[in-house]
Formats: C-alpha cells, sequence, structure tokens
C-alpha cells in the first residue's frame, strides 16, 4: 500500500510540474497612433512565448518582421495572437508595413 501512495505523489507531482513548465509568458505590443508601445519588447531565450498585437488605431495594419518570418494582418480594434520561439540571443526587429515611418520596433532576446 505504501508503494501504491508513494507512486500516485511521484505521478502527481510530475503531472503538476508538466503542466507548469507549459505555461508560457506572454507578452503585448500595442499599436496606437501607429507606433508600438513598447517599441523594444525584452524576452528570454531559449523559451517559447505568446505575443499580443492589440491594435488599437481605427484602420487596419500589417504587422511584419522579416527576420521572424511574419507577415499577419490585425485589423482595427482587434488582437493577434502569435506564439514565438524559442529564439536565440539578439535583436528581432518588426515593423507595421502601412506605417514603417513610425510602426516599428525590436523584440530584444537575453539570456
Amino acid at each position: 500500500m505504501k508503494t501504491v501512495l508513494t507512486s500516485f505523489c511521484m505521478i502527481l507531482a510530475l503531472m503538476a510540474s508538466s503542466a507548469l513548465a507549459q505555461e508560457m509568458a506572454v507578452h503585448q505590443i500595442v499599436l496606437k497612433d501607429h507606433k508600438f508601445e513598447p517599441s523594444v519588447l525584452k524576452v528570454k531565450a531559449g523559451e517559447k512565448f505568446k505575443l499580443e498585437v492589440k491594435n488599437e488605431d481605427a484602420s487596419t495594419e500589417e504587422f511584419e518582421s522579416n527576420v521572424l518570418n511574419i507577415e499577419k494582418f490585425v485589423g482595427p480594434k482587434k488582437t493577434l495572437k502569435l506564439t514565438l520561439g524559442p529564439l536565440k540571443p539578439g535583436k528581432y526587429p518588426f515593423f507595421g508595413e502601412f506605417h514603417q515611418s513610425t510602426a516599428n520596433g525590436v523584440i530584444e532576446v537575453e539570456e
């Protein structure tokens, strides 16, 4: 009986740690007045994460990153949800295709 109880507790502990390990950080970028805020997003290297791009403008924007191979439309008052990573340390620029002079930023991946 003691062996069964010990095994059951070990299985529960493994399931709990697995569920915690699967939770990803969520980062949000807001597009307002054709500018991204924050314009610099810092994330940890080697970890998957969720990125939400919330468009508060009245017009559609195309969230784009050449280095991340992303080209996605985000409608007015809509939120684009992406899963990214794991990424190596470095800088990954992004921009709004329709307002490149103001809608730009970078994801900085740090150790």
